[in-house]
Formats: structure tokens, C-alpha cells, sequence
């Protein structure tokens, strides 16, 4: 297998954005209107956006190899607005499975 398979690059992305998206919500978020201190959601933001994008055309470029039904696919892009939801995505579709 390709060390930088779209799949392989799919996996570091899902998990980067999902760990941005958490961060954002959960620290940046809440520093921003308890202590009046926007500037990790400046920080944040922005490297979220741009991995949440990247997310998604990844996602779009991987589905006709993958064999991703219409619910699969919905589900994997909808994994991207849901706090842990490219975790999910990871396990369920990406993680190469083990037989036996």
C-alpha cells in the first residue's frame, strides 16, 4: 500500500479537521465569551476552514473508489459539522479492516 494514498492523506485530514472542530468548539469558543479573549478562534478558524474544505473534496474524490453508497456518502460528509464525527468516519470507513 501507498504511503500517501488519497485514503492515507483522507485519514490525516479527517482526523486534523476533527481535532481543529474540537478544539474550536470546546477551548476556543468558550475562551472567546467567558474571558473576552477572541484570539484563539482567530487562530483556530482559520486552519479548521481550511481543513473542513479539504474534507470535503476529499471525500468527493474518494467516493467512486471507495464504493460509498448515497447513505454512506451523506453520512461521512454530514461527519464533518458533528464534534467527533470524522473519528466515526475513520473507524467505520477508512481503518483498514482486520479479517479474523
Amino acid at each position: 500500500m501507498q504511503m500517501f494514498s488519497f485514503i492515507n492523506i483522507f485519514r490525516i485530514v479527517a482526523l486534523l479537521e476533527g481535532v481543529s472542530y474540537i478544539l474550536l468548539l470546546f477551548i476556543a469558543t468558550p475562551i472567546k465569551y467567558i474571558a473576552d479573549n477572541p484570539e484563539y478562534v482567530k487562530l483556530l478558524g482559520m486552519p479548521h476552514g481550511l481543513l473542513f474544505m479539504l474534507y470535503i473534496i476529499l471525500a468527493f474524490m474518494l467516493r467512486k473508489d471507495m464504493k460509498w453508497t448515497n447513505n454512506e456518502f451523506g453520512l461521512i460528509l454530514l461527519a464533518a459539522i458533528i464534534p467527533f464525527g470524522t473519528f466515526y468516519v475513520d473507524k467505520k470507513f477508512l481503518k483498514p479492516q482486520k479479517n479474523g
